[in-house]
């Protein structure tokens, strides 16, 4: 059986920085080189994510509370005020809010054919932490 942070790397992490990366070019005006070094990513990984050829597994633009989080950590990395711990506390924090509101069930399904998304109480489990 897969682990929900299994499932978090293949599918809600490259969600997240597509969000971020978005933000940032949109809102914040940065190039795809600038978000690819304030990401930690290569700038060919930015373009995939902006023409949504990568990271769009999950949908998390209509869950305002993960918008709200991940616009802070695109304005907090625009400004230079966000370090690289942070920003991995930040991710973290995403996480268990996908986590927490069940929004990873279905792609844990389908990654594992053997996960039982009615029995499962994992992600809602309190320490359940990464960080």
């Amino acid at each position: 059986m897969l682990a929900p942070c299994e499932v978090a790397v293949k599918c809600v992490l490259p969600a997240v920085r597509a969000m971020v990366a978005k933000g940032l070019m949109t809102k914040h005006g940065l190039k795809q080189i600038d978000v690819a070094k304030r990401l930690g990513i290569s700038q060919s990984a930015v373009s995939l994510y902006s023409k949504k050829m990568r990271g769009w597994a999950i949908d998390l633009e209509s869950e305002e509370d993960i918008v709200a989080v991940t616009d802070d950590i695109a304005t907090s990395l625009a400004s230079g005020e966000m370090v690289h711990k942070d920003f991995i506390i930040g991710l973290c924090e995403v996480c268990r809010v996908i986590r927490g509101k069940g929004l990873m069930c279905k792609l844990h399904k389908s990654f594992d054919p053997s996960y039982e998304i009615e029995k499962c109480e994992l992600c809602f489990v309190r320490t359940l932490r990464c960080v």
